[in-house]
């Protein structure tokens, strides 16, 4: 469904479907600026993409009703429920001027709009990471462990992630903000033992930021950002 589309020629569109469908929407065709917001209709765990299969329990996310999705992103897994997870898809081609062929750099023109946004919504402090890959003890694991170019945080908290899939046509940011933060469902199906899953959620407790602000407020605030 189209939304809206601001000055700077963004087309924005609102998906509802599940998790699976949405990683397996095709891309247009040319690609165009382009915002999903994307809905899910049930919960899912999405593996990034060289997380092995095996980093889920399967038997545990059968009996939870938690559907298995890989990614074509990198990072770590995404627990991603109806209602708590903001999630964005922001699209480029390979000829804008937004496109930057060093990785590292192509992801903050969007961290910048993601904080403006995150700051006229009352979050302080939201900032860009402009460093290298940050890896913990869990951030092979779990997205939100660690954090990479582009990403943002707020007193020194995850707030969005925001990994990409670059192809010759163009970039795919695939952005993710927790409405709540409960790393609880997302450890309880993966292939992990008891003393490991309790000290991940010690430790994991307090990584990210939940930004409890409706979707469409969300997605307002950041189209007005987008260059």
């Amino acid at each position: 469904m189209l939304a809206a589309v601001n000055d700077g020629s963004w087309r924005v569109e609102y998906r509802r479907g599940s998790v699976a469908d949405h990683h397996q929407t095709s891309w247009p065709d040319p690609v165009v600026r382009t915002v999903w917001v994307l809905e899910a209709e049930s919960p899912a765990v999405v593996l990034g993409s060289t997380q092995p299969a095996a980093m889920v329990d399967a038997g545990r996310a059968l009996v939870a009703g938690v559907e298995v999705v890989r990614r074509r992103s990198g990072g770590g897994a995404v627990w991603v429920e109806p209602g708590g997870v903001t999630w964005v898809d922001v699209l480029i081609p390979a000829s804008d001027p937004l496109w930057d062929r060093d990785v590292g750099r192509a992801a903050w023109w969007l961290g910048e709009a993601w904080a403006s946004a995150l700051g006229d919504l009352g979050v302080v402090a939201a900032e860009v990471h402009r460093g290298g890959l940050v890896r913990s003890r869990w951030s092979d694991v779990v997205c939100f462990a660690g954090l990479g170019p582009g990403e943002v945080t707020s007193d020194g908290r995850k707030a969005v992630g925001s990994p990409q899939r670059r192809t010759r046509a163009g970039a795919r940011f695939q952005c993710a903000i927790h409405r709540v933060w409960d790393p609880g469902p997302l450890l309880a199906v993966l292939a992990l033992d008891d003393g490991d899953r309790e000290r991940a959620w010690l430790e994991l407790a307090e990584a990210a930021l939940a930004v409890d602000v409706a979707t469409s407020d969300l997605v307002t605030a950041l189209v007005e950002h987008l260059p």
